[in-house]
């Protein structure tokens, strides 16, 4: 397994292409992976597009996610000046300016774009230590490898149990957290529910008190595919100490109108397959409406 993998990684990538274009034939057009869920979550979000318009969502979908395996299978044997040469950090000031003041940084990532070259690409433009909270494989080869392939430029990946002890024992220590926030949680998790897209949305907790913590910069970060293979990061400011009165609240809202914008921008970018409204907002104390505010405009260099 292992052996077979180590080989993906050195395959050309405009190979890796072509194999991607057979990937995305085999699982939407033959298997039909997901499709249901993605065509229906796309119908939710965007009634104002003909059917056509939306069809072309879902199979742009495919297409992204299929070049998403391809680059991330390149970039495991890529070196650090390749994967600077196709990430390119559009606000990289506001990173800059954390680490002169020697502040750990939330960085709120999604679905969206080339999520696995994000910990790649900023490990190797920014000096400083980037872990990013992630859950792992059950098969346990596959995981050792993603380890292995993920870090070897010096990020650091956390198992999801691990996270507030890893917080706790490194909280004095300037560094980056990456967190991929836009998965749903569990029905029994604690959750907040805003309005996303257009229906009722449940979004993780505890962004906002991790960030009061560690008093932290919160920033949100989307991708911006410019062409094939080469992506420009874009980072919202969700929140910056000194934080005394903001509530968990703003930064959570603050998130989902961001990538709500995000996706609004370029619909084909995001992981439609996740199944994003998996249940529906309970009639209870917990529907309350939540903190509501714009969102600062995105900055840009």
């Amino acid at each position: 397994m292992r052996f077979f993998l180590k080989i993906l990684t050195r395959i050309p990538l405009p190979v890796l292409y072509g194999f991607a274009t057979l990937l995305y034939f085999a699982v939407y057009h033959v298997a039909r992976w997901r499709r249901d869920y993605a065509e229906a979550d796309v119908a939710r979000a965007f009634p104002e597009k003909s059917p056509e318009e939306r069809a072309a969502i879902v199979r742009g979908c495919y297409r992204n996610l299929a070049d998403v395996m391809a680059e991330a299978c390149w970039s495991f044997g890529a070196s650090a000046e390749a994967i600077k040469a196709r990430v390119r950090f559009a606000d990289r000031e506001l990173i800059e300016r954390a680490i002169a003041r020697k502040q750990t940084i939330l960085l709120l990532a999604a679905h969206q774009g080339n999520w696995e070259w994000l910990l790649l690409g900023a490990v190797v433009s920014f000096p400083i230590p980037i872990d990013v909270v992630y859950q792992p494989q059950r098969f346990a080869p596959l995981d050792e490898f993603l380890r292995e392939v993920r870090c070897r430029f010096g990020g650091r990946l956390i198992p999801r149990k691990e996270f507030v002890y890893e917080v706790v024992t490194h909280g004095g220590t300037p560094r980056a957290y990456a967190i991929i926030a836009d998965q749903t949680p569990r029905k029994s998790d604690p959750k907040q529910w805003t309005r996303f897209l257009g229906q009722d949305s449940a979004f993780f907790v505890g962004a906002g008190k991790l960030a009061r913590f560690l008093e932290s910069p919160v920033y949100f970060v989307s991708m911006e595919r410019e062409r094939r293979g080469h992506y420009t990061v874009h980072l919202d400011v969700l929140g910056e100490p000194p934080y005394e009165d903001m509530d968990d609240a703003v930064v959570v809202e603050r998130y989902a109108r961001s990538l709500e914008r995000a996706i609004v921008d370029s619909p084909s970018d995001w992981l439609w397959l996740q199944k994003k409204w998996k249940y529906a907002k309970p009639a209870t104390n917990e529907a309350q409406e939540p903190y509501r505010e714009a969102v600062p405009a995105r900055a840009r260099s």
